[in-house]
């Protein structure tokens, strides 16, 4: 059970990266929609705004997903629910929550989902030896739990 320390702490964690996502999306916008199209420049140079173009995108796409997952954490912050794994109901420890709040997993599950994904990746590698990814806190692309 999470003190209300812990909760609070939690709550400015989770605002405070919603507000940074919430400005990046803002700038994203403004850079697509302010976006220059130079007629007349050679190939190399339309090539690499191109590519920059696209890995701005992915990158803003990667931040929505993680603003669903922070919208998420909210709204079991505020239901109570936010210390209870999703997949066994085990209290998730508050030193995780608050390395993570997004996570939805007690370590224990965590630990499990892991030796599955590098399973079926050694698997469809056709063996060989698959580093478990690591969980860091709020930065996108990392784990999908």
């Amino acid at each position: 059970m999470l003190t209300d320390s812990e909760r609070q702490r939690l709550r400015e964690a989770l605002a405070l990266e919603r507000q940074r996502l919430l400005r990046n999306a803002q700038e994203g916008l403004s850079f697509a929609m302010n976006r220059e199209r130079n007629v007349g420049r050679d190939s190399i140079d339309e090539s690499t705004e191109e590519e920059l173009f696209s890995t701005e995108l992915r990158l803003r796409d990667r931040e929505k997903w993680l603003l669903g997952k922070i919208n998420s954490a909210i709204e079991r912050l505020e239901s109570g629910t936010i210390d209870e794994c999703e997949e066994c109901g085990e209290p998730i420890g508050a030193k995780r929550l608050l390395a993570r709040p997004v996570t939805t997993l007690c370590i224990a599950c965590k630990e499990e989902r892991e030796k599955e994904e590098a399973s079926t990746a050694q698997g469809a590698r056709g063996g060989g030896f698959a580093p478990e990814p690591e969980e860091s806190t709020l930065t996108p692309g990392t784990s999908d739990e």
